[in-house]
């Protein structure tokens, strides 16, 4: 039998209405995605996104407020997800180890969906007018986090360094996962990536071992 993941059983308990709406979002995405990566994002326009998916520009600005948002923007669910992910964690468990269950449920998400991540972060490597939405993503992830850590270790996100701190060092652990599984093109799984990162932290960062310099032949 196999299994499914968290979106799949999310999408299955939705009604059909807001499966439709789900359907047209993730439809817009995909071709807004597919023209920009084709076209360059300078010459994509709305238009051209609403038309490609079937959908009028009516349609499009029910779900998205720019192309920018359409191509790389948060998802309002995967919020969702994550502060449920984030609850679901038992009272007492050390925040480090909350962050890394909550962030590694979000990446086993990407299951089937590696090609479309990758080519959504060459879009914003390829057009750096994406890089402040892009960018607005993580940072949405990293206050949620501080919030929760903040709630659970009765301490303050405005004043104190610890929520703050955890929540960068996890966004952070993400962010060199991520970047090592865009520089594999997806062969190394993002989630045991993220564990390695989340170890290392775990561990008080220390330093690598030093690779052994290759022999020189003589002669």
């Amino acid at each position: 039998m196999h299994s499914m993941s968290a979106t799949t059983l999310g999408q299955a308990s939705l009604g059909r209405r807001d499966r439709k709406k789900l359907a047209t979002r993730q439809a817009l995405r995909r071709a807004a995605l597919a023209l920009v990566a084709e076209r360059g994002f300078d010459h994509v326009t709305v238009e051209d996104i609403a038309e490609a998916a079937d959908v009028s520009t009516r349609t499009f600005f029910n779900y998205f407020a720019s192309k920018e948002e359409a191509v790389v923007g948060m998802d309002s669910d995967r919020v969702d997800r994550l502060r449920q992910a984030l609850a679901a964690r038992p009272a007492g468990e050390p925040p480090l180890e909350i962050l890394r269950s909550a962030l590694g449920a979000m990446a086993a998400e990407l299951g089937g969906r590696e090609q479309e991540w990758l080519a959504r972060m060459k879009v914003v490597r390829e057009n750096p007018g994406l890089l402040a939405c892009h960018l607005a993503f993580f940072a949405t992830f990293e206050r949620l986090l501080a919030e929760e850590v903040a709630a659970r270790t009765d301490t303050d996100p405005e004043r104190d360094l610890y929520p703050a701190l955890a929540a960068a060092a996890a966004m952070s652990a993400l962010r060199a996962a991520v970047q090592v599984w865009r520089a594999s093109e997806g062969r190394r799984p993002l989630p045991g990536l993220l564990t390695a990162a989340f170890d290392q932290l775990g561990a008080g960062l220390p330093p690598p071992r030093r690779r052994a310099a290759p022999r020189r032949s003589k002669g």
